[in-house]
């Protein structure tokens, strides 16, 4: 399922279609992190990219004024060159899964509980991770005001442009 709402996705000439089909991939990868035992992070993945990411993205599709149109077909060289890429990336995942034992990589140490990790994530001291959580916040803050000013600024030109002719 995800191979497919992924391969949509890209494939997609409606653009809010493409946004709904990435929803359903990563709501897919959350799906396999909670087939892994791995809750919180399967959690962390719906909360910051099913809620956050593609909110904004869907937030700035209807922000244009063209959200219903139709994108345009790549031309053939630049698809011919994503093709190229998805075959390299594909032998070389492929090489390094079969060079690599994966069977046998274990976590340097002890993760902790996800108590602990939550605490490490939030603390201020030496090795907290809480500049980036407020980093990542303020870029996400900026992301969304630069759509709304591209947006607004768009439609005031095309609603100036429609004024004079009239």
């Amino acid at each position: 399922m995800i191979g497919s709402t992924a391969f949509l996705a890209v494939t997609s000439t409606k653009i809010f279609r493409a946004a709904i089909y990435l929803l359903f991939s990563l709501i897919g990868i959350a799906g396999l992190y909670f087939y892994m035992d791995q809750e919180f992070i399967a959690a962390v993945q719906i909360i910051v990219y099913v809620g956050g990411i593609i909110v904004l993205l869907i937030f700035s599709i209807f922000l244009t004024q063209d959200s219903g149109s139709d994108m345009l077909k790549p031309q053939l060289w630049r698809s011919i060159a994503s093709g190229g890429a998805v075959i390299f990336g594909f032998l070389f995942t492929w090489l390094c899964i079969n060079e690599f034992a994966l069977d046998s990589i274990k976590p340097a140490g002890n993760l902790g509980t996800t108590r602990e990790l939550g605490q490490k994530l939030l603390s201020t001291e030496a090795g907290g991770y809480i500049l980036p959580f407020e980093m990542i916040g303020l870029l996400l803050l900026a992301a969304m005001i630069g759509c709304i000013v591209i947006a607004v600024k768009i439609k005031n030109d095309s609603q100036m442009n429609k004024e004079a002719t009239l």
